[in-house]
């Protein structure tokens, strides 16, 4: 499975969940943190998806998805041992723990897998 094909739906997920947390609560840092992020992963998926029709790898946005990824669970991670609230921080720490485990195995097995070219 190619790293945009999760990574694009993974970007909105948290633009949609930021845009939640501001409607719903008023919370700025919802929408910041949520759609930034969630932006910077749709970029960093459309970067990898461009490439991959190109018949390349986008190391560039592969390390973009592991570093944000890694982040949110990071950050997202802490709120829940503060909170013990399971939604948002308990959710997006373990999506993006998921997606930062996909994405270093990504990184190990030397990115996108490339098809050969049809004859």
């Amino acid at each position: 499975m190619h790293d945009f094909c999760f990574t694009i739906p993974y970007g909105l997920i948290l633009v949609v969940g930021g845009v939640i947390g501001y409607v719903k609560k008023g919370s700025i840092a919802s929408l910041g943190g949520g759609a930034g992020t969630g932006l910077v992963l749709i970029v960093a998926g459309y970067l990898s998806l461009k490439a991959f029709e190109k018949r390349k790898n986008s190391y560039l946005a592969l390390v973009l998805e592991t570093v944000t990824a890694a982040v949110l669970t990071w950050v997202m991670g802490q709120r829940y041992y503060q909170t013990s609230k399971i939604m948002p921080a308990g959710v997006v720490a373990g999506i993006s723990a998921l997606m930062t485990g996909f994405y270093l195995y990504k990184i190990a097995t030397g990115g996108n897998h490339i098809p050969p070219k049809a004859e």
